[in-house]
């Protein structure tokens, strides 16, 4: 009975027994804030790019988004290279494996401006372009199978085409 008393009493290994019981927990939290903050790193990145890739568009001249047709096609690869890129003759995307074709540059024309300002004389008014990405989110984990290849993430900006 003594040796049970005094097994009871002592506290030897206590850390360690309590270290064992909470490590995983604090992996999961360690690795999820890693996780986490890589996620609002690229949709910060997927942000900026259309942003960009809008304010491009929205320097180009009338001609190139007008109101009675399609836009050129050169137009929109360039504003597609800016957005993916940074640059216009760029390569190499902000985000790894992001392809062009998750990227989508529309127009639409807003007539209500047609007799105004800089658009007066602009058949249609003010033409406004969209520009829309997707990107797969490249997980700093994906090899444990937690989050898939498949995920997007997405963003979406619209500029005014000024025609300088």
């Amino acid at each position: 009975m003594k040796a049970l008393r005094i097994f009871a009493i002592r506290d030897d290994g206590a850390a360690a027994a309590e270290m064992a019981l909470m490590l995983p927990l604090l992996l999961v939290m360690l690795f999820g804030g890693f996780e986490a903050g890589h996620y609002f790193y690229t949709e910060q990145k997927i942000v900026q790019a259309v942003r960009e890739g809008a304010r491009y568009a929205g320097r180009r001249p009338f001609a190139d988004f007008p109101c009675s047709g399609a836009a050129s096609a050169a137009a929109v690869s360039a504003v597609k290279t800016v957005t993916r890129t940074g640059t216009l003759n760029g390569t190499t995307p902000r985000i790894s494996n992001w392809d062009a074709n998750l990227i989508t540059v529309t127009h639409t024309c807003d007539a209500s401006y047609a007799s105004q300002g800089i658009f007066k004389g602009n058949a249609g008014g003010a033409p406004v372009v969209t520009v829309t990405a997707a990107a797969t989110y490249p997980s700093l984990f994906g090899a444990l199978g937690l989050i898939d290849g498949t995920y997007q993430v997405r963003s979406s900006a619209q500029a005014v085409v000024n025609g300088i």
